[in-house]
């Protein structure tokens, strides 16, 4: 059977723990997340590099490989039955999950997956509850490499259960947002507006602004929860 790539805490344990959703439509529910490691973008601001960038981080120390029976061992270790898997980028990982999907649906758990958009759902579509996509902006660096697929934006929104959470940094990068939503056909009630940040000081300063934006443009509006309460840390 295949295994998954899971992110590894400092402590060698596999980031797989419970929190509350910092972000999003579900911000503030008791959740279990589960870090898988690698992603096909290369985001500027990633607070999560430690999941893809070999050449900063060591690969064997920073990734683990759990078989789906173990990984479901962990998740039903904690208490919050909301699963929030996330990454890098979970749906390079997506025929892998299925097996630990399926296996805790089975037992009443809810399934959100977060993803950058551009790789299709595939096996998990009719298996995931939530699909928090997050369309990369120009400002996220992701220089030659194809951070916007329409196609695979309809295809989310096909299914009904999809949320488009777009970070911000300043106000010019809401034309973007308008132009990549009118591209994958997404409607501004499925739209979540997050300003980009580390520290409660930037995401207070850049939430203002982009809060009233949101009432403007009939967007949602998202801060970070974790960021807010503890810091930028791993493991909340």
């Amino acid at each position: 059977m295949e295994q998954l790539i899971v992110a590894r805490m400092a402590d060698g344990r596999p980031e797989i723990f419970a929190s509350v959703q910092g972000e999003g439509v579900s911000m503030g529910v008791p959740s279990t997340f589960v870090r898988l490691a690698m992603c096909n973008l290369r985001c500027r601001w990633c607070d999560t590099a430690y999941t893809w960038d070999w050449e900063r981080f060591d690969r064997a120390a920073s990734t683990m490989a759990m078989t789906a029976e173990e990984a479901a061992a962990a998740v039903q270790a904690l208490p919050p039955r909301n699963v929030v898997i996330t990454g890098g980028e979970p749906l390079l990982q997506r025929r892998q999950l299925v097996p630990l999907v399926e296996a805790l649906r089975n037992e009443g758990y809810r399934f959100e997956v977060e993803t950058n958009g551009t790789v299709g759902p595939g096996p998990l579509a009719e298996l995931i509850d939530q699909f928090n996509v997050s369309p990369k902006l120009a400002h996220s660096g992701n220089a030659g490499l194809r951070r916007i697929v329409p196609g695979v934006l309809r295809e989310f929104g096909t299914t009904g259960r999809a949320w488009f959470k777009f970070v911000v940094a300043e106000p010019g990068d809401l034309e973007e947002v308008r132009a990549v939503c009118a591209a994958g056909g997404i409607p501004p009630e499925r739209v979540v507006l997050m300003p980009e940040g580390t520290s409660a000081a930037v995401l207070n300063e850049r939430g203002q602004w982009l809060a009233e934006a949101c009432a403007r443009e009939g967007y949602r509006f998202s801060t970070r929860l974790h960021i807010l309460l503890w810091g930028d840390r791993r493991g909340v």
